[in-house]
């Protein structure tokens, strides 16, 4: 029965990803400022300005023939720079050929950085993937055992204190605590006692292995502190009312009234009710946190991720990377949707996704 679920589920993927892919093709094609116009325009200043230099040292006779490379390029080399990037052909060609080349995995080459997509994306993938394990880890670490205490003790003085920390810490923007943390600590205007950037320092290699590891932490300790005191509020406040309302049930009146003490209860009948909403949770906040808290963390703090490369990619409309990151994020997110409902039923089996 489960095993005809996870096929279903897996063969809605490939709808789903081609209805991403269109839109964000259709809206990225429409915008302004595409790879040619920059070309164009990068080839147009060049001119104007080997125009002007030119005019200057050969004086007012040469202006003349010297300022023809300004008045345009001519329709042949515009029809070369639309070659050079693929856009001879019609947009939907492009598309078609794009999802061909994607079904063989095949994400096309960089714009403008000389490698393959998949090269870019797999140089780039340990940092992300570096940074968004050891926020994801914390955030859970430190969020479900507060969120349990929280529900344990709702109303005392150590709720009510640690949930005026939780609101700033959640109001605070994530690039915003970040651009203070430089501020203070980062050589800004107050401390320099971590780096402005990068994941490790220039001598890495040359440091022994214990160097090395108190490098890389040095490195990343000011982003991971930013990407979770504004990741863990959400976490801590859906673990504490989950709780709550667990606690509130017959059953844990039943458990109380057999003699069972408050840890029995609590892990014995209230956990594993209770964490099925937060394992419901776990693809979006991995998600959140691996592409949104953390593409801004690597931009602010200069961490040459996925991020960063997204970033960069959009920046410089470098269309391949701008998909081929795309596609890589939308099926890593669905699939994770999938092992969330898997977990589901691995907690709960009378939890049948089939029969719903």
């Amino acid at each position: 029965m489960m095993g005809r679920y996870i096929l279903k589920r897996l063969l809605l993927i490939l709808p789903t990803l081609f209805l991403i892919l269109l839109a964000n093709f259709v809206i990225v094609q429409a915008a302004p400022g595409g790879p040619v116009e920059q070309q164009i325009a990068s080839i147009e200043q060049s001119a104007k300005y080997d125009a002007v230099n030119g005019s200057v040292g050969a004086g007012s006779a040469g202006t003349s023939s010297t300022y023809q490379g300004t008045r345009g390029l001519s329709e042949d080399m515009v029809a070369t720079i639309n070659k050079q990037y693929g856009f001879d052909k019609s947009a939907p060609e492009r598309f078609w050929l794009m999802l061909k080349n994607y079904a063989r995995l095949d994400f096309g080459e960089s714009f403008f950085k000389g490698q393959s997509v998949t090269e870019l994306i797999v140089e780039k993938l340990p940092v992300s993937i570096s940074l968004g394990l050891w926020s994801t880890l914390l955030i859970y670490l430190i969020a479900i055992p507060l969120g349990i205490y929280k529900a344990m003790h709702h109303g005392s003085a150590v709720d009510k204190a640690t949930a005026m920390l939780l609101a700033v810490g959640h109001a605070i923007p994530v690039f915003v605590f970040a651009v203070i943390l430089l501020v203070f600590f980062a050589g800004g205007s107050y401390w320099h006692l971590f780096p402005l950037q990068g994941l490790t320092s220039e001598n890495f290699d040359q440091l022994s292995l214990l160097g090395k590891v108190k490098d890389y932490f040095w490195h990343l300790a000011l982003p991971l502190l930013a990407s979770t005191v504004g990741g863990f509020a959400g976490l801590t406040y859906l673990t504490k009312f989950s709780f709550l309302e667990e606690l509130g049930k017959q059953y844990v009146l039943t458990a109380r009234a057999k003699g069972l003490n408050e840890r029995q209860v609590l892990y014995g009948h209230v956990f594993r009710n209770a964490m099925l909403i937060i394992i419901a949770g776990i693809p979006a906040a991995i998600v959140g946190i691996f592409f949104a808290s953390n593409f801004l963390i690597e931009i602010i703090f200069k961490l040459d991720g996925l991020g960063l490369l997204g970033f960069e990619a959009i920046q410089q409309r470098d269309y391949p990377v701008i998909f081929g990151t795309l596609f890589i994020f939308t099926l890593v997110g669905l699939l994770l949707q999938l092992i969330s409902d898997l977990s589901y039923h691995l907690i709960d089996p009378r939890i049948d996704f089939e029969g719903r």
